[in-house]
C-alpha cells in the first residue's frame, strides 16, 4: 500500500471518531434535557386547630384553624410564634402570640418591680425586702408575691423585686419562686413549683406540661428552662420568667448587688378572665371600674401609700387589710376588667414606701385580644 493511501485511510478514520464522538454528545444532550426534573413545590405546613373547652366562652367546641404564619399551637423553636386562640375574646379566631411575658403589656409585673395596670398607667410598688404583699384578691382568686431586695447605703428605701408568687383557687393552692443562686447560668433551671403544698417536678424541656387531676390547673414549660406559662381554667393565665439582675442594669440603676447573689427573680404577666367589680390588691384594685387613679398628665408624680392595705402574713395568706379572697361566696356580674391596652415604657425615680403612678400613653385595643404588643 502507498504512503499516500495510508495517510488517506488515517485521515478517514480520525473523521469517522470525531463524527461518532459528536453524536454521543448530541444524543446526551438530548437525553438530559427530556429527562429535566421540575422542582417540587413548597410544602404547604400543617395548619393544626385550637378548640375553646369552656362553656363560659362564646367559642365553646368550635374548632378553629391556626394562621399560616404560626401554624402550631406548640412551636419546637421556643422563640417561634405559637398559634393562640383566646377563648374570652368576641372574635373566635386564632392569632400568632409570644410565649414569653411582655413586660410592656397589660397586666405586667417586671423590674422592681414595675406594673402595667388594667387601666393603662404604669406605677412602680416597691414594698420591702422578705416580706409579701398582695397583687390579685377576688372571691375565688387569691395572688401574693414574696419581695427580695437589698439597700445600699444612703439609700431611704429597698430596691425590690418578686421572687416567688403564691396563688389560691377555690381549695387548692399553687407557688412557684426563683431560687437563689450566686452565678446565673442560662442553661440551669431556676425555678421552684408546689402544688397543695407538695413539691411539684416538671420535667424540663420545652412544651413539657402537667395537668391537675381535676384539670383546673396547667403548668407548660415554655423553654428549656426558667420559663413557663400557668393556666387556671376560666380564671387567670399567667406567664413567667425568671432572670438574674445583670450587672449593666446594677451599675445604670446602682443596685450594688453583692457578689454571692445574682438576685434571680421574676418578670410576669397576667391575664385575667372575668374578674369581679370588687377585685382588690396591687394590680387587681386597677382593674376595677371604679377605680380613680391618682396620676395625670403635666401634674408631678405623686407616691401613694399601700404596703400596709395589701401586705400578708405568708405567700399564700389572705389576711390583707383588703383581701376579699372567699371561695365559698359568689362571685358578682360587675367585670371590673377595663380593655384592654399595650403601654410604652416609662422612667421613674420614686422615694419612699409604696406605689409610684406613671401616666404612660396608651394604644387603641383592636378587638382581638392574645396580639402580641407593639415592640
Amino acid at each position: 500500500m502507498s504512503m499516500l493511501s495510508v495517510k488517506t485511510l488515517v485521515i478517514i478514520l480520525f473523521l469517522h471518531s470525531m463524527l461518532l464522538a459528536s453524536m454521543v454528545i448530541t444524543e446526551a444532550a438530548s437525553g438530559s434535557k427530556a429527562k429535566r426534573v421540575k422542582p417540587p413545590k413548597p410544602v404547604k405546613p400543617v395548619q393544626e386547630l385550637l378548640t375553646c373547652k369552656s362553656r363560659k366562652s362564646k367559642c365553646f367546641m368550635k374548632r378553629i384553624k391556626c394562621p399560616v404564619e404560626c401554624p402550631k399551637i406548640k412551636p419546637k423553636n421556643p422563640k417561634d410564634k405559637a398559634c393562640f386562640l383566646d377563648c374570652y375574646s368576641p372574635k373566635c379566631e386564632a392569632v400568632c402570640k409570644s410565649r414569653k411575658p411582655n413586660c410592656n403589656g397589660p397586666g405586667a409585673a417586671c423590674y422592681d418591680p414595675r406594673f402595667i395596670g388594667g387601666d393603662g398607667i404604669v406605677f412602680y410598688f416597691h414594698g420591702r425586702s422578705n416580706e409579701h404583699f398582695n397583687l390579685i384578691s377576688d372571691s375565688d382568686l387569691q395572688i401574693n408575691a414574696r419581695f427580695i431586695g437589698l439597700r445600699p447605703q444612703g439609700r431611704t428605701r429597698d430596691y425590690t423585686w418578686i421572687q416567688a408568687l403564691g396563688l389560691r383557687f377555690g381549695l387548692h393552692n399553687f407557688t412557684l419562686e426563683a431560687t437563689r443562686t450566686q452565678n446565673w447560668e442560662d442553661d440551669v433551671d431556676h425555678l421552684k413549683l408546689s402544688y397543695d403544698g407538695k413539691n411539684l417536678n416538671v420535667p424540663e424541656g420545652h412544651s413539657s406540661e402537667w395537668n391537675s387531676d381535676e384539670g383546673e390547673i396547667q403548668v407548660e414549660r415554655t423553654a428549656m428552662t426558667n420559663s413557663l406559662t400557668v393556666t387556671i381554667l376560666d380564671l387567670v393565665e399567667i406567664s413567667v420568667n425568671v432572670i438574674p439582675v445583670s450587672e449593666e442594669d446594677s451599675k445604670i440603676h446602682n443596685y450594688q448587688i453583692p457578689a454571692n447573689d445574682s438576685f434571680a427573680h421574676l418578670e410576669v404577666q397576667f391575664r385575667f378572665f372575668g374578674l369581679s367589680s370588687k377585685v382588690e390588691g396591687i394590680l387587681g384594685r386597677t382593674y376595677r371600674p371604679d377605680f380613680e387613679n391618682p396620676a395625670k398628665p403635666g401634674v408631678a408624680m405623686p407616691v401613694v401609700g399601700g404596703d400596709d392595705k395589701y401586705k400578708t402574713s405568708s405567700l399564700l395568706a389572705a389576711d390583707c387589710a383588703l383581701c376579699v379572697f372567699s371561695p365559698s361566696k359568689v362571685k358578682d356580674d360587675g367585670h371590673g376588667s377595663s380593655p384592654l391596652m399595650e403601654y410604652g415604657m416609662m422612667d421613674c425615680k420614686g422615694g419612699g414606701i409604696g406605689i409610684t403612678f406613671v401616666f404612660a400613653r396608651n394604644y387603641a385595643d383592636t378587638g382581638a385580644a392574645g396580639v402580641e404588643a407593639p415592640k
